[in-house]
């Protein structure tokens, strides 16, 4: 899968879990990329968040961290 189309997705998820109360959107992101993506998409964009992270919502950088 294209990179760029991780990042779109990982931003459309970050956007929805962005409008939901509490302070755990960081944690929801996390988990539902671990629920709902396999591994080899997780790892993939682990990989482009180290090579180039601009496109990515700041939600999306925080969530990798605890994936």
């Amino acid at each position: 899968m294209p990179h760029d189309k991780l990042t779109r997705m990982a931003n459309q998820i970050a956007s929805f879990f962005a409008t939901q109360p509490g302070a755990d959107q960081a944690e929801r992101v996390a988990a539902h990329l671990k629920d709902f993506w396999g591994p080899e998409m997780r790892e993939a964009l682990k990989a482009q968040a180290a090579e180039d992270d601009a496109e990515m919502a700041p939600l999306v950088r925080d969530a990798i961290a605890l994936i």
